[in-house]
């Protein structure tokens, strides 16, 4: 049975491949294409999931596409009559997921005839939940999605046991957290689609002054111990305007959220570049907070309904790796999966499994535990790829091959050595974050290391935080929590006696948001932070993005661009140790 799903027409346009319950490739179109948080159809995401699994497109069974638009008809009728312009922004993409089989088949260049796979139609959020469920390993967990809108919901709820999901309730348009944190990530100066996450790097630097305010702009409301929330509208206009969202091809964009009002209440809007005052840094913190406190009390409702002490979440909102750290210490659940795509990208994940186990009610042997899922390339093609970029670059490039067993104790001693390192190994990961196989990496001890790789390489705002990616079993030592996150998608607070052990990635408020490497997982990238910590012993290097204001690399000449036009000084790529010279 293989099962293509697709995210299509949406931002972070994606698609992956489940072949008899296992899911075997994944991508996002934007890897391929270059074209941050890409939309449109993921034409070479296809390609590639069915050239990895090598089978024919005559041999796909199913294609689960993440929409449904029946979903909420009655809201989006109602809304239609009142904002009719909004109705006809929404109408365009509809009506291309109507010729889903038509382009699958352009994407592998056959005839649509070729294409006997029945199509099912999932909605957003059950996409979403089913993402992280069927692939977290728990038998039974409660379930949350939460984000910006899709299907005309912005929340869905329920529980999970053994191979079915029930839905307890939804939040329908337009109330919306997803809406609220980008509404004031807007006010606060930062304009692109999913800046969102540097506007929770700003929150640590303020304090939530403001929370008298915010605790008007979201309600918060848990009557008969149902999961509630409402935006205070008056701060919005997106229910009056419509939700204009342009994702339908190449890059997302969102209108303004915010009113008037908003700003008569909380002041002038920031203009984007212009100077972040204290002022800045406190609504950020507000805005955190309240994201924090409905978040929480989502969950705990969500608790007091099912009891179990497991929980699942997805949606964009789910990145907020600050609210999820807080889990632990706010609600009781012990255990948290969160999976690697989150947001929508991870819709293609989540409607193929959505179908083996919801729809055809097959059983469950899959865990989603690494995310590694995207292209490799052999030690052949990297040579290839190095040898042809060496023999047009001015400057020289000094490259050595080494064994399995040296690259990952040579590249370490330059790491301890204060130099800057790019990473590229195996395969590709599906998700916004680099894990170890599309990595910079630098050494954590020196606090200067934050401000060198700004100024070198990333050129991004100062007050965004760095990563530490720590060995699995020694996470106790350096965290108050030692529950695994293998996506960094959890922040802990770094223990007092370590922060200044490891001061690059402890963010300004004595947190990380940590990825834990684990030896089976990720092997190569285990070994490398274990010669480190031979060498320095701390179990710990600092993880960024192998990108500079891109999307993050895919092919070996794409690294090794990257490496030369900003001051890194080694790659490590594949068996080979590049250094400019």
């Amino acid at each position: 049975m293989y099962i293509l799903g697709i995210n299509a027409y949406h931002a972070d346009a994606s698609a992956a491949l489940v072949c008899d319950g296992k899911l075997v490739a994944a991508a996002e179109e934007e890897r391929f294409n270059r074209i941050k948080h890409c939309a449109g159809f993921p034409y070479q995401a296809v390609k590639y999931c069915l050239e990895t699994a090598g089978i024919k497109p005559s041999e796909l069974t199913h294609i689960a596409v993440a929409r449904d638009t029946r979903a909420n008809l009655d809201k989006k009728l109602l809304y239609a009559l009142k904002i009719p312009q909004m109705a006809l922004r929404r109408l365009a993409p509809q009506g291309k997921f109507a010729g889903i089989k038509e382009d699958v088949a352009k994407a592998l260049d056959v005839d649509p005839a070729a294409l006997t796979a029945e199509v099912t139609r999932v909605e957003h959020h059950k996409a979403h939940l089913a993402s992280a469920f069927y692939v977290s390993g728990f038998e039974d967990a409660a379930l949350l999605s939460v984000d910006g809108l899709g299907d005309f919901a912005s929340t869905m709820w329920g529980v999970g046991r053994g191979t079915e999901m029930t839905i307890d309730g939804s939040i329908a348009f337009p109330h919306s957290l997803g809406f609220f944190y980008t509404a004031l990530t807007q006010y606060l100066g930062f304009w692109r689609y999913g800046d969102e996450f540097k506007v929770m790097g700003l929150a640590s630097y303020g304090q939530p002054q403001f929370q008298d305010e915010f605790a008007k702009i979201v309600l918060l409301d848990g009557d008969n111990g149902k999961p509630r929330f409402q935006l205070g509208l008056d701060y919005f206009i997106h229910h009056k305007v419509g939700s204009d969202i342009t994702w339908d091809e190449g890059i997302p964009v969102i209108g303004k959220l915010f009113s008037d009002h908003l700003e008569k209440r909380l002041g002038t809007a920031r203009e984007a570049g212009a100077e972040i005052s204290q002022r800045h840094f406190d609504i950020a913190a507000s805005l955190q907070t309240r994201l924090e406190d409905s978040v929480m009390a989502l969950l705990n409702r969500l608790y007091e309904r099912h009891g179990v002490r497991r929980v699942c979440l997805a949606g964009g909102v789910a990145y907020n790796c600050v609210a999820n750290g807080k889990i632990f210490d706010r609600t009781p659940f012990e255990q948290v999966y969160v999976q690697a795509a989150a947001g929508d990208a991870g819709l293609a994940i989540g409607s193929a499994f959505y179908v083996q186990h919801q729809v055809l009610g097959q059983p469950r042997d899959f865990v989603m535990n690494h995310a590694y899922w995207g292209p490799e390339f052999s030690n052949e093609k990297i040579r290839k790829a190095l040898d042809g970029i060496a023999a047009n670059s001015s400057s020289g490039l000094r490259i050595a091959e080494l064994s399995d067993e040296t690259i990952a104790a040579e590249t370490a001693e330059r790491i301890a050595e204060g130099k800057i390192v790019g990473w590229f190994q195996g395969r590709l990961e599906f998700g916004p974050r680099a894990l170890g196989n599309r990595s910079i990496v630098v050494d954590p001890r020196r606090a200067e290391m934050k401000d060198i790789l700004n100024s070198r390489v990333k050129h991004r705002e100062a007050f965004r935080p760095f990563a530490p990616s720590i060995l699995e079993e020694r996470v106790g030592e350096y965290f108050e929590h030692s529950h695994p996150s293998p996506f960094m998608l959890l922040a802990y607070s770094v223990k007092p006696d370590k922060r200044s052990v490891i001061p690059a990635p402890t963010h300004v408020d004595g947190t990380g948001r940590l990825q834990t490497v684990n030896r089976d997982q990720n092997p190569r990238y285990w070994q490398l932070i274990s010669e480190f910590d031979r060498l320095t012993g701390v179990p710990v290097v600092l993880n960024t993005s192998f990108n500079d204001n891109e999307p993050v690399v895919c092919k070996p000449e794409e690294a090794i661009d990257c490496f030369q036009r900003t001051k890194m000084d080694v790659l490590a790529i594949g068996n080979y140790l590049v250094e400019k010279v």
